[in-house]
């Protein structure tokens, strides 16, 4: 008989496998930053929420009122701490789930809405008119290879990048298409440097992991050392042929040679070119008036010996 092996979502072991979802030390560390979370809020909520309700009641009912919120609010922290490495898994196929809820739930929604000859008419015509225009075909693929560099990027974190040493991966935030590819943001946790990333070659085996031509690495802030983006290269949008409007725009009695400029002159000596005093005319300087340089003061008729 197979040995029988026992499975959840934390990773349990059976008597045959053991398959591990999250490993043991980040479960003990979550849980150590749970309980330093839940006392540290349950402090901070309860306090000062029993003094503004002691203003408003009894004091005793107030502290109790303000224990039971602060416990309450504590104890959600806790377990939003504790949980935080299934959300991680889940933010991570968020986009998946999303949209495997949606064709589940909109497929159920027309075959009740509609008759059967119907709905497959709008599902050919949903998924054949996205496949045969290459516009939309390309942007459907576009968004593909988004999600997918997503998942090739954590399995690179997981399998060769070094982490910090509490064993955090870099958080994956999302994806868009670009010309060349696609860019995700990534940020990361205490510990980690964008030099972790580029050093040993680690840029090329992204590229590999991701089946692309190369991968880029660089700042995505200069507020924040911690967000760094990652460009993945898959195609050389400037090597492509770019078809220029501007023949359309030129007239059609244009013609097809245009007229050949005259030769500029060479071998000129320049003994030969008259200058400019020589092209002068010689009464030029005789119409205009001369202005003495030193000019005599006018004659005066007054004579003081007539009146000596």
């Amino acid at each position: 008989m197979p040995k029988s092996s026992g499975r959840s979502l934390f990773g349990t072991s059976g008597k045959g496998q053991t398959v591990t979802v999250i490993e043991a030390p980040t479960r003990h560390n979550q849980r150590r930053k749970a309980k330093v979370a839940f006392w540290v809020t349950y402090a901070v909520v309860a306090l000062p929420g029993a003094t503004v309700a002691a203003h408003y009641m009894h004091p005793i009912l107030g502290g109790l009122l303000g224990a039971l919120v602060g416990a309450v609010v504590a104890a959600a922290v806790a377990l939003v701490i504790i949980a935080w490495p299934v959300l991680r898994i889940v933010w991570h196929w968020l986009p998946e789930i999303l949209l495997a809820t949606f064709l589940v739930y909109g497929w159920t929604w027309l075959m009740f809405a509609t008759p059967v000859w119907l709905s497959l008419l709008i599902l050919a015509v949903i998924v054949g008119a996205p496949a045969a225009y290459g516009r939309t075909r390309r942007a459907v693929m576009s968004v593909f290879w988004c999600f997918t560099v997503r998942h090739r990027l954590r399995m690179c974190f997981a399998a060769f990048i070094a982490t910090n040493r509490h064993g955090t991966l870099p958080f994956i935030l999302p994806a868009r298409p670009t010309p060349a590819g696609e860019r995700v943001w990534v940020w990361l946790r205490p510990g980690l440097s964008i030099r972790d990333l580029e050093q040993d070659g680690q840029v090329q085996k992204l590229a590999v992991a991701c089946w692309a031509n190369e991968a880029r690495i660089a700042r995505a802030s200069r507020r924040y050392a911690a967000l760094v983006q990652v460009d993945i290269v898959r195609r050389e949008p400037l090597a492509a042929t770019v078809v220029s409007p501007l023949p359309d725009h030129v007239p059609a009695d244009m013609p097809a040679t245009a007229p050949v400029a005259p030769a500029a002159p060479v071998d000129v000596n320049l003994a030969d070119i008259p200058s400019q005093r020589s092209q002068r005319s010689p009464n030029a300087n005789e119409s205009r008036p001369r202005r003495a340089r030193n000019p005599e003061p006018p004659s005066s008729d007054f004579d003081p010996s007539e009146y000596a």
